[in-house]
C-alpha cells in the first residue's frame, strides 16, 4: 500500500480512519462487509441492484484488507475504459491509489499506486502478464460486473489464468445471472428445477430491499405502441401493431421498425420524453435524460431529433474511449437536458441526475434491461421518481413487470391478479425465445426495410399495475400522464394515477355516445383496414376487391360501407394474422 494511503489508517482499526461521516456505510453494505469478514473467503460474489452502491462496498472492503495486511495490492477489472477511471477516482477518495492508465505494453505502474484498473478485454489480450502481476504480491481482485467474464469463452479462460493466484477475489454484479454454457470463473452455480445453472451469491441486495430503504427511486414505465409497416427480403410488405402477439421474426421486425429514426414512432416518443423531462425539472432542476440506442447510426439520428426539439446541444457518447469518458463526466456535472449513448452508458456509469430514460434499443435480455434501468434509479432525495419510456414489446414489458413486482413487494401492497406480474403469462414462450440471445434476431441480414411507423400511448406501469387507456400521441389523455409532478412520494403517485385513470374511464363512454365521435371512430377503422388491404394486395399481387371479399368470407358480415365497428375490427385482426402467416 502506498505511503499516502497508509497515512490515513489507524493501527487498531486501520480501515475506519479513511472513512468520514459522509462515507458511513448503508445497512446492506455493512451487513455484506460483516458477512465477508466473518467468513474470510477467497471468493465472494455480491449481487446488489444497480444504484445501491457496489463501488462503495467494494472499496470499504479493500481498505479493510489493505489495512489488515491481508493484501498489499488491488486489481480492479471493469467492462469499459470509462469505468476504470470512475473506479480510480472513487478509490482515491478513500485513500487507495489506482492507476486507470495502466497499459499491457508498458506492463508497469508507478510505485505511488496501490494497484491498477483494467478492462476485461485488456486482461484477455495478455492473461500471462496479469498472472505475473498477481503473483508478485498478495492481491485483492475486484471483478466488476463479473457476468462479462462470460461474454466470450476466451475472456473466461483469461480471467481464470490471470487471477487464479489472487489472495482474495470479490465479484460484483447488479443482477443474478444464468449459465447455459460455460460457467464464469470464481462463481458458484446452483442448478434449478428447470436444469439451468444460476449464480449463487454470497450476499444479495435486491431492488425491493433498496426501494424499501430509500436507496433507489421507484420507476414510472411509460409504454408506447403503434402501427408498423416494413418490407422483407422477398419484397413482401407486412403491417402489424407493436405489442401484439407475433412470431419471433415479426416481433423483431416490428420493433426495429419502431426504432427507425425515419419513421414517426421515435420522434413522437422522444418528444413525449422531453415533455416529461420538462415536468420533472420543475421539481428536480438538474434532472437529465438518457436515450439508450442500439448502434451509433441510430444514436446520431436520435441526437439530431432531440436537438431539433429542444434547441439544445445533446451529449453524444458513441464508443468506449477517453473522449467519451470526458463527455460523460462533463454531462454529469452540468445541467444540460439530454445524453444519447450506445451500450456503454447502460452499465455501471454513475450519473445520479439521470431521471428520464428512453429504451430505444433492441437488446432484450433481463440482465441488460436491469442494468439500463439502473442508470435512472439512484436516489438523491425523497420523492424523486424515475421515468422510463419503453416500446410495447412483450419481452420488455415482462422485464418491467418483474421489476415492478419487486417494488410492490417492497411496499407491502397486495398484488392484484391482473397485475403486471401475470399480464404476460401467456407469452412465456416468446419471452424465453427472446432471452436466449442478447439481441433480437439480426433483421439487417434479412435485408429488412422499415417503411413507416406511428406511435400511440399505451399505458403506464407503476406499483405493479397498469394505468391509462390507449391514446393518441399529443392527446389530453397522454399529457395527463406526461405532466405528473416530478417529486411525489410513491403513495402519492399511486393515488394520482388512480385518479387520472378513473377520470379517463369516466370521459370515454360519454364520447362514444356522441354520434359524431362514433362516426369518426368507424371511419378511422375503415381507413386502417383499407391501408392493410392495400398493403396485402401489393404483397400478393391481388386486386383490393379480391382481398376484401376474402375477408368477408372469413369473418362474415356485409360490405365494408355497411359493416359495424365490431365487424371491421374482426377483419383488421384477420388481415394482420394473414400478414404473419396465420390463416
Amino acid at each position: 500500500m502506498s505511503t499516502a494511503a497508509a497515512s490515513h489508517l489507524s493501527p487498531a482499526f486501520p480501515e475506519r480512519a479513511a472513512w468520514g461521516t459522509a462515507d458511513k456505510l448503508r445497512a446492506w453494505q455493512q451487513a455484506a462487509l460483516t458477512a465477508y469478514l466473518r467468513a474470510a473467503p477467497r471468493d465472494f460474489l455480491a449481487v446488489a441492484t444497480p444504484g445501491a452502491g457496489k463501488t462503495t462496498y467494494a472499496l470499504r472492503l479493500a481498505t479493510e484488507l489493505l489495512g489488515r495486511g491481508t493484501v498489499s495490492a488491488v486489481t480492479i477489472v471493469a467492462p469499459t475504459e470509462h469505468l476504470k477511471t470512475q473506479w480510480a477516482e472513487a478509490a482515491a477518495r478513500v485513500g487507495i491509489h489506482i492507476d486507470p492508465k495502466f497499459s499491457n505494453s508498458s506492463a508497469r505502474h508507478s510505485s505511488e499506486y496501490d494497484g491498477v484498473a483494467l478492462t476485461y478485454a485488456q486482461v484477455a489480450s495478455k492473461p500471462a502478464l496479469h498472472r505475473t502481476r498477481t503473483e508478485a504480491a498478495p492481491t485483492l481482485v475486484i471483478l466488476d460486473e463479473i457476468h462479462h467474464g462470460g461474454d466470450a469463452l476466451s475472456w473466461g479462460d483469461a480471467i481464470r489464468e490471470a487471477f487464479e493466484p489472487a489472495t482474495r477475489r470479490l465479484a460484483l454484479t447488479g443482477t443474478p445471472f444464468r449459465s447455459d454454457t460455460s460457467p464464469i470463473p470464481f462463481v458458484t452455480y446452483a442448478e434449478g428445477a428447470d436444469g439451468i445453472r444460476r449464480s449463487s451469491a454470497d450476499y444479495t441486495y435486491g431492488y425491493a430491499e433498496a426501494l424499501r430503504d430509500g436507496v433507489v427511486r421507484p420507476v414510472l414505465f411509460l409504454a408506447y405502441g403503434g402501427a408498423m409497416r416494413w418490407r422483407t427480403k422477398a419484397g413482401d410488405e407486412i403491417a402489424a401493431r407493436l405489442g401484439e402477439m407475433l412470431t419471433k421474426d415479426a416481433m423483431a421486425q416490428a420493433w426495429r421498425t419502431a426504432l427507425d429514426p425515419k419513421g414517426e414512432w421515435i420522434p413522437s416518443v422522444l418528444a413525449a420524453a422531453d415533455k416529461r423531462l420538462t415536468e420533472v425539472r420543475r421539481g428536480v432542476p438538474d434532472a437529465g435524460g438518457l436515450v439508450i440506442a442500439s448502434n451509433q447510426t441510430a444514436a446520431r439520428a436520435y441526437a439530431r431529433i432531440l436537438e431539433s426539439l429542444t434547441g439544445e446541444k445533446v451529449t453524444l457518447v458513441l464508443s468506449d474511449d477517453a473522449g467519451s469518458s470526458a463527455r460523460i463526466e462533463e454531462y454529469s456535472s452540468n445541467d444540460s437536458r439530454w445524453m444519447v449513448a450506445v451500450r456503454m452508458v447502460s452499465e455501471g456509469v454513475d450519473v445520479p441526475r439521470l431521471c428520464v430514460g428512453v429504451y430505444a434499443t433492441s437488446t432484450s435480455t433481463p440482465l441488460f434491461f436491469a442494468q439500463a434501468v439502473g442508470r435512472f434509479v439512484r436516489a438523491r432525495r425523497r420523492g424523486e421518481t424515475a421515468s422510463v419510456f419503453l416500446p410495447s414489446v412483450p419481452v420488455i414489458l415482462e422485464h418491467a413487470a418483474r421489476l415492478e413486482d419487486e417494488r410492490d413487494h417492497a411496499l407491502d401492497r397486495v398484488t392484484d391478479q391482473d397485475s403486471a406480474a401475470s399480464m404476460w403469462a401467456e407469452e412465456d414462450a416468446l419471452v424465453d425465445a427472446a432471452n436466449r440471445t442478447a439481441r433480437t434476431p439480426d433483421v439487417d441480414q434479412l435485408t429488412f426495410e422499415a417503411l413507416e411507423s406511428d406511435a400511440e400511448f399505451d399505458h403506464v406501469l407503476f406499483d405493479a399495475k397498469q394505468f391509462g387507456l390507449n391514446a393518441v400521441v399529443g392527446s389530453e389523455e397522454e399529457q395527463e400522464y406526461l405532466g405528473l409532478p416530478g417529486l411525489l412520494e410513491p403513495d402519492q403517485m399511486a393515488v394520482l394515477l388512480h385518479e387520472r385513470q378513473t377520470a379517463q374511464h369516466g370521459r370515454r363512454p360519454r364520447k362514444a355516445e356522441q354520434p359524431v365521435s362514433a362516426h369518426r371512430a368507424l371511419a378511422a377503422q375503415r381507413q386502417e383496414l383499407n391501408k392493410l388491404v392495400a398493403a396485402y394486395a401489393r404483397k400478393k399481387g391481388t386486386p383490393h376487391g379480391v382481398v376484401h371479399n376474402e375477408l368477408r368470407r372469413a369473418c362474415g358480415g356485409p360490405a365494408l360501407d355497411e359493416a359495424t365497428s365490431e365487424q371491421v375490427t374482426a377483419r383488421v385482426d384477420k388481415i394482420r394474422a394473414w400478414f404473419v402467416g396465420r390463416r
